[in-house]
């Protein structure tokens, strides 16, 4: 066991320092495979890419046509068009909640967190600068509206962190609504109201709007497509995944051939957008297949049956065991999708068998490992906030402390309701 907690360190640490985690995971599963007494080459060529290409076998295309929606939703004005009419509908006045509400229809529609960031930022900027508002709250605003409630608590959300626990328990995107729209609320207030009384506080000190360095004029006006049209897709991904009950990837595939009749006009740069978008998704699905590979070797050796039993002795509700567990992975990895591929290819299985013999519903043990995703992942070294920060012109420094409290120190309040709404026999 001293050698899987090693391996973790390694991980931890090497992620820390900014070092991909795609030749990161081997090396920490190295060390797992030779403090466990396991052949190293065999270890890799074996055990390790066996999980690496069984998940990348599984994910792959949801990956990559995620990744192809999103940019053609970018490329043809269609993401603008929604984030623009939901920011004017809010107002200058409620400047932080007409981005928090853009980047929330976006993300719960499909599109991939970081176009999100790069198609609200441009308007985040009009808004902040006509309201005032100091611009080290705009990563925070843009994290709490991407990063969290939709991409992991509100039920049906079509993002990765909500489909990857499916085949671990047998259920579907929509897995314990009531405790997916608690979490969700409690995520989407807490971290508002948050945001206005720092922002209130950031006003009373006379820390007001600051135009970025690089005073790039940015048009967030320009052509674009019909809001109504623009939604069209993004309805589609929905309600094929959830009410017709679709496999994720016809779902996509559905948003994605909408895009292209509603932009017929612009079929030239049809070929450019796919490509691109299918380009993009390789480095995610490449981090996150690392991220399993390593789960997968930590399975093999001796100490993971004392790890387990580690896990599995925390006391009270199981739940609470695998909140800490996807947690503590997804901080060590620096990514949501990793941290719980990890936890699920390693003890997905146990808690499935939990969830038999206790009478827990498997939903409630998806909702948990989907919303434990999105807690410590978001720690200095993930690869989100990094994007985020550069985007917006912030450091740490500056804007993280906020970005700490709504997407790490609120969401874990979240999920420990969860779990209690989850005792009480409510999914």
């Amino acid at each position: 066991m001293f050698g899987i907690i090693l391996g973790l360190i390694v991980l931890m640490v090497l992620a820390f320092m900014g070092w991909s985690i795609i030749w990161v995971a081997p090396i920490a599963a190295g060390v797992v495979a030779l403090t466990g007494g396991l052949d190293l080459l065999d270890a890799y060529t074996n055990t390790y890419m066996g999980g690496f290409v069984s998940f990348a076998k599984a994910w792959f295309p949801v990956f990559m046509l995620s990744a192809i929606f999103g940019k053609l939703m970018e490329d043809t004005g269609m993401a603008k068009s929604i984030a623009v009419v939901l920011s004017k509908l809010m107002g200058t006045k409620r400047a932080i909640l007409g981005v928090l509400l853009s980047c929330a229809v976006l993300t719960y529609g499909g599109i991939s967190l970081f176009v999100v960031v790069f198609a609200v930022y441009p308007l985040a900027l009009s808004l902040f600068r006509e309201a005032n508002i100091s611009r080290t709250l705009m990563p925070a605003t843009i994290a709490l509206g991407a990063f969290t409630f939709t991409m992991t608590a509100l039920p049906g959300t079509p993002q990765i962190q909500n489909l990857i626990p499916i085949p671990y328990f047998q259920t579907n995107a929509m897995a314990a609504p009531v405790m997916g729209i608690v979490a969700a609320l409690i995520m989407a207030f807490g971290g508002y109201f948050y945001l206005v009384w720092r922002q209130k506080k950031l006003t009373e000190k006379g820390i007001l709007f600051t135009e970025p360095q690089d005073k790039t004029v940015i048009n967030v006006e320009g052509d674009a497509p019909n809001v109504y049209l623009s939604l069209l897709p993004l309805l589609t991904v929905l309600l094929t995944l959830n009410l017709l009950e679709w496999d994720i990837v016809v779902a996509l595939l559905a948003g994605i051939l909408l895009i292209l009749i509603l932009n017929i006009s612009k079929i030239k740069g049809f070929v450019k957008s796919i490509n691109l978008g299918a380009t993009g998704s390789i480095t995610a699905i490449i981090n996150t297949s690392a991220a399993v590979g390593f789960g997968t070797v930590v399975q093999t050796v001796p100490g993971f049956k004392k790890l387990t039993e580690l896990i599995m002795g925390i006391p009270g509700n199981p739940l609470f065991s695998e909140a800490v567990a996807v947690n503590l992975l997804a901080g060590a990895t620096g990514s949501a999708s990793g941290g719980m591929g990890i936890a699920l290819e390693a003890l997905g299985a146990k808690y499935y068998e939990i969830a038999l013999n206790t009478g827990i519903s498997p939903e409630a043990f998806h909702r948990i490992a989907s919303l434990s995703s999105g807690g410590l992942d978001v720690l200095p070294h993930n690869g989100a906030v990094l994007t985020l920060l550069t985007i917006t012109g912030m450091t740490h420094k500056n804007s993280y402390k906020d970005i700490a409290v709504v997407a790490i120190v609120i969401p874990i309040i979240a999920a420990v309701v969860a779990i209690l709404i989850a005792s009480m026999g409510i999914y």
